[in-house]
């Protein structure tokens, strides 16, 4: 039986992990790889357009099913285009093993061509990055780049220089098992103790959460239950905890709404959960914080804490819940649930009024019939920018959606790659890419891997023709918005030339039967929707305060708007106040 060579060594090491696939553009570097891939059973080579594709599309998966995925870009321009995706997968910490193929090994710093030195540009977006420049290094090498995206939650990088890959492995090395799972980590008993303390001596208890509540709901809601704590989340948050969710106040910071705001700072003990919420002037500076996270890095660093808890959020809270003693009086929760109710009231009309006839049509309106057509598991990604916006107040999370998006890092044009991402994991499930103008034409020739794998993934374009979140910015801070105009064709029609399913929606009564249409097609689709670039309206006169940016007041003026169907929800958890 032949020896191995490198590369199909470093393919059976990642079926092993749990790869099921890697996304990439194939390159000479690459070849030995690309070759081991395509005779080894359970793993497939995805051929995107773009590596930065390759890199969101990978990290998506890894957000969807929580094992480790992978991606790779030949050497040199190849490799350097992964990094921004990688920068997302990274802050999102999905784990995710990024091959950075390499020069020959003999020309390597002699200024050859295409020399980079990839194990040194990928530090800031890894946990761990390093060059294979000897097959005696495999497969620990490769085997530490493994458990160090999966134990600790982010990106590895390998740099494997092409004529390595080819030479034979070394006989008879050590591989050991891998680790393809990340352990629980209940906090110490000197920190519950403490923790349990200063929830039972605070009057009103707050809880803050973020994605590191995911698989926690029903702790958090048993918490906030015996503590009569209001409950408000982060965007990343939004799709674990706001469901079924009786304590909600909404969301703080940006693109908030409700009263979240009010009960983290009217409460006398805050308790963050799971978050790395990074706009601290959304968060009070004269109450007690304590902070719960899995990433003991992320431990005070936005707000001075009381108590900092090393541990994973469901655990914590198992061990609170034994032992923190019920509260009885439940009028700060009350109170806050009956002002989130009436902060929505104030603002859900403001895009309900008439829109069936409202041209250029509302995004509002387009969101708000996404979220009731969409599949109740439906998997929504999600371009940075004012879909940001749409998301955060239209999309209604169920327990079974997932909404991802790049919350972190924000790039620009990530809704497509990750949602090809998405559906490779199930051909069967919905998902849905709720994009921007400017996201989709930045990385639009990845629609045609839609159409090359039959993806049936569905675009939803938001087509205002112009890059409205800067043009806020710009005007928020006192300035005129300049360059962020587009010059858009019809999308639709790009489409169709590429052979997939394309429609053009230009007026509101248009817009129900073509999603549905477009639903209802069995590959992949595209909905180019004319929206009005003037839906989120600027006031009048610029005040001092906006002139600083995105201050809490200014965003509270401007970003007032409709709030979709989660006034239903405060409505409801409103009629269950109990009455004096």
């Amino acid at each position: 039986m032949a020896r191995q060579n490198v590369a199909e060594q470093f393919v059976d090491i990642l079926v092993r992990a749990g790869v099921r696939r890697m996304y990439g553009v194939v390159g000479d570097s690459l070849n030995p790889v690309v070759d081991a891939i395509r005779r080894t059973g359970g793993i497939e080579w995805i051929q995107v357009r773009h590596e930065e594709t390759a890199a969101f599309a990978a990290g998506a998966e890894a957000q969807i099913t929580g094992r480790l995925a992978a991606c790779a870009g030949s050497c040199g321009p190849g490799n350097l285009h992964l990094i921004n995706g990688l920068y997302d997968a990274h802050r999102s910490m999905a784990p995710v093993l990024a091959l950075a193929s390499h020069i020959p090994s003999g020309e390597i710093g002699l200024g050859y061509f295409q020399e980079t030195h990839p194990d040194q540009l990928f530090r800031e977006c890894s946990h761990y990055s390093e060059l294979i420049s000897n097959p005696a290094q495999m497969p620990r090498l490769l085997q530490s780049a493994v458990q160090h995206a999966i134990g600790r939650g982010g990106v590895s990088v390998v740099a494997l220089p092409g004529d390595i890959a080819a030479q034979p492995a070394p006989e008879k090395a050590v591989q050991h098992a891998l680790v393809t799972a990340r352990p629980s980590v209940r906090p110490g008993e000197g920190e519950i103790e403490k923790l349990v303390r200063l929830i039972d001596e605070a009057d009103r208890v707050t809880l803050f959460c973020g994605s590191g509540t995911a698989g926690a709901h029903a702790e958090v809601m048993e918490f906030a239950g015996r503590v009569k704590a209001p409950v408000g989340h982060a965007l990343r948050g939004k799709e674990w905890i706001q469901y079924d969710n009786p304590y909600d106040v909404g969301m703080s910071g940006l693109l908030g709404y409700g009263a979240a705001y009010e009960a983290t700072h009217e409460c006398d003990l805050l308790v963050l959960l799971g978050t790395d919420f990074p706009y601290n002037a959304f968060l009070p500076d004269d109450v007690k914080i304590v902070q719960v996270d899995i990433r003991p890095e992320h431990l005070g660093r936005r707000s001075q804490l009381d108590l900092a808890v090393w541990g994973d959020v469901r655990e914590t809270l198992r061990a609170l819940n034994a032992r923190v003693r019920p509260k009885q009086d439940r009028r700060f929760l009350d109170r806050m649930l009956k002002k989130h109710a009436d902060a929505l009231e104030g603002v859900v009309k403001a895009y309900t009024r008439k829109v069936e006839k409202h041209t250029p049509i509302h995004p509002e309106y387009v969101a708000a019939v996404l979220d009731e057509l969409a599949d109740e598991d439906a998997v929504f990604t999600v371009d940075t920018g004012m879909c940001n916006v749409w998301a955060a107040r239209y999309l209604s999370p169920n327990g079974k959606r997932r909404i991802i998006g790049s919350f972190s890092h924000g790039s620009m044009a990530n809704a497509l790659p990750q949602a090809i991402g998405a559906q490779f994991t199930d051909r069967s499930r919905q998902v849905v890419s709720m994009s921007g103008d400017g996201g989709f034409s930045m990385l639009m020739g990845d629609f045609l891997t839609l159409v090359q794998y039959d993806l049936p993934v569905k675009v939803i374009v938001f087509d205002n023709s112009s890059l409205g979140m800067v043009e806020l910015e710009m005007l928020v801070s006192g300035l005129p918005s300049y360059g962020t105009t587009n010059r858009n064709p019809d999308f639709a029609a790009i489409a169709r030339a590429a052979g997939a399913y394309g429609v053009r929606v230009e007026k509101p009564k248009q817009l129900t039967a073509a999603l549905r249409d477009a639903f209802r097609h069995r590959g992949p689709a595209l909905v180019d929707v004319v929206t009005d670039p003037n839906a989120l309206s600027i006031p009048p006169k610029i005040s001092a305060e906006m002139v600083t940016g995105f201050a809490l007041s200014a965003s509270k003026i401007v970003l007032d708007g409709g709030v979709g169907r989660m006034i239903q929800m405060a409505r409801s958890n409103l009629r269950n106040v109990p009455r004096p």
